[in-house]
């Protein structure tokens, strides 16, 4: 059972007991010690996500694709704007759907077509003019804006550190209060968890309205660290 403290300790001794079961199903034997901790790691987010949708609707197919494709040379003259390749961002597949009216009778009235475009920006500095010239152009019915770390495996595995630290510390001080010397690591478990930030979302009309406003209260702060957390298990034989 894992404490308030976040960390779990089980002490196996003795010849005539060969092997034990935990809650977990973690099968331990005898003159061994099984902990788990958990451990994390924080850091500065390196990359903006910037994501917008892009939707146009009209009375014929053909007239709302090519809508929507000014539309998506829009964004690419503001990413140009801004000294940024366009290959840069992604964009997904031309959606085609039928509008439909119910009354009096089920009858189609237009067409919508719609995609979305993700931006990742290691510059933090370009967030603001691009969304606002995004806003300006009125290419997009929202946008969204969250931050990540590009390379989250290496989090994760400084965070996994951490803990079979915690856990090794844990184990060794039972093992030194029972008067025995902890030995080899024999099996461990590992489970991470990323720290999930809801993505801000910037209608169209808040960013247009944000140039005449005064500074937003975030401006000139750091974003929120990313936070990724591990819990480990891990069974160590006693000497």
């Amino acid at each position: 059972m894992r404490s308030a403290c976040l960390f779990s300790l089980i002490l196996f001794i003795g010849s005539a007991m060969v092997f034990a079961q935990d809650r977990s199903g973690t099968i331990v034997q005898a003159n061994t010690v099984y902990a788990g901790a958990d451990g994390r790691f924080e850091a500065a987010p390196d990359t903006a996500v910037i994501q917008m949708n892009i939707s146009v609707q009209d009375t014929t197919a053909q007239v709302a694709y090519e809508r929507a494709s000014k539309e998506v040379d829009q964004v690419r003259q503001v990413l140009r704007s801004n000294r940024i390749d366009p290959k840069a961002a992604t964009i997904g597949f031309f959606s085609v759907q039928p509008v439909y009216e119910w009354k009096p009778k089920q009858h189609v009235t237009g067409y919508r077509v719609s995609s979305d475009v993700t931006l990742k920006l290691r510059d933090f500095s370009k967030i603001a003019p691009i969304t606002q010239q995004l806003a300006d152009a009125n290419v997009s019915e929202s946008q969204t804006l969250n931050y990540t770390l590009e390379n989250i495996d290496d989090a994760k595995n400084r965070a996994v550190e951490d803990a079979y630290r915690r856990a090794h510390n844990h184990a060794e001080a039972l093992a030194r209060a029972a008067g025995r010397t902890l030995g080899e690591l024999s099996y461990a478990t590992v489970d991470t968890f990323e720290q999930a930030h809801v993505a801000r979302p910037m209608a169209r009309s808040m960013a247009a309205a944000a140039a005449a406003a005064p500074p937003a209260p975030t401006e000139e702060f750091t974003p929120q660290n990313v936070t990724v957390s591990a819990h480990v298990t891990a069974l160590f034989n006693l000497k």
